[in-house]
């Protein structure tokens, strides 16, 4: 007997559209949380548990749906592959608060840091990386680029995939724009803006991402300490003309980033879909 034939409505539909269900489901209950929680007058971060714990339980239920305990244990790999190679760990701790110093420094709004550079790496590593990366990002890259984002590139491709994976990626990011002054507080001009940067940044974000999830053999751990220093760079002090800079260099580093992969795409004579055979292996390409 075909289980699925007495299985739930819901389990049929995520069985049919395992992508679209998880996207769907992350948004709408992040929403939900989220705004209820800006409704109700407390702060965003109250509604931050119960999403962490939607970063984990919808893509391992969806996983467990269509492949049962191999493809959750195949999903949950990820978060343990640290071997990368030391070009991989300078691109995912190193590169984007360099780079976004860098822009600082060449844009004339860079002020040195005022408790020093040791307490600013310190600050950045263990409170941006280790602590916001492993309680936060990794679980949200478990959803997004273990699960959603994967299976995209495995069906479309890495570039069309990541592009895909960018939508629901953005809009889950949506209610961000009232954080600051409420839902009645906040101008729909501040709003259009705060929305306008996200659905720019949200690609880029995804391509740097996927780039990186496919050469390290499908390293979660690495996607989401990487998603980490992205946040964490925005946040030193040593940036004094705002958020911008942080930006600037996320291009700047994905830029590098898919030229690398293109280069040794050609000069290796590999494809997209060897290196997606490598992240079903586990293998990473080592990044020199």
């Amino acid at each position: 007997m075909n289980t699925l034939r007495t299985a739930s409505p819901v389990t049929r539909t995520v069985a049919a559209h395992p992508v679209a269900s998880a996207a769907t489901a992350l948004v709408g209950l992040t929403w939900v949380t989220h705004l209820g929680a800006l409704a109700a007058g407390l702060p965003p971060e109250a509604a931050l548990l119960v999403q962490l714990l939607l970063f984990v339980v919808v893509p391992v239920g969806a996983a467990a749906v269509i492949g049962g305990r191999a493809e959750v244990r195949r999903l949950l790999a990820g978060l343990l592959r640290w071997r990368i190679g030391v070009g991989w760990w300078l691109v995912v701790l190193v590169a984007l608060p360099v780079l976004t110093a860098a822009v600082a420094l060449a844009t004339g709004t860079y002020t040195g840091p005022a408790d020093g550079w040791t307490t600013e790496i310190v600050r950045y590593l263990v409170l941006g990386v280790l602590v916001l990366g492993v309680l936060g990002n990794l679980a949200e890259e478990t959803a997004w680029g273990g699960f959603v984002q994967r299976r995209l590139m495995d069906r479309h491709g890495f570039f069309a995939g990541s592009l895909l994976a960018a939508v629901p990626f953005a809009l889950i990011h949506l209610p961000l724009a009232f954080d600051e002054h409420g839902l009645t507080g906040t101008s729909w001009r501040d709003v259009a803006v705060t929305w306008a940067v996200l659905f720019a940044v949200a690609p880029v974000m995804r391509l740097l991402l996927g780039s990186v999830f496919l050469g390290t053999g499908g390293s979660i751990l690495a996607i989401g300490l990487l998603h980490a220093s992205f946040n964490a760079s925005g946040n030193l002090s040593v940036l004094g003309g705002g958020w911008w800079q942080n930006a600037v260099a996320l291009v700047v580093l994905t830029v590098v980033v898919l030229a690398v992969r293109r280069v040794r795409g050609v000069r290796d004579h590999e494809d997209d879909q060897t290196a997606r055979e490598r992240v079903a292996t586990g293998q990473a390409v080592t990044a020199r």
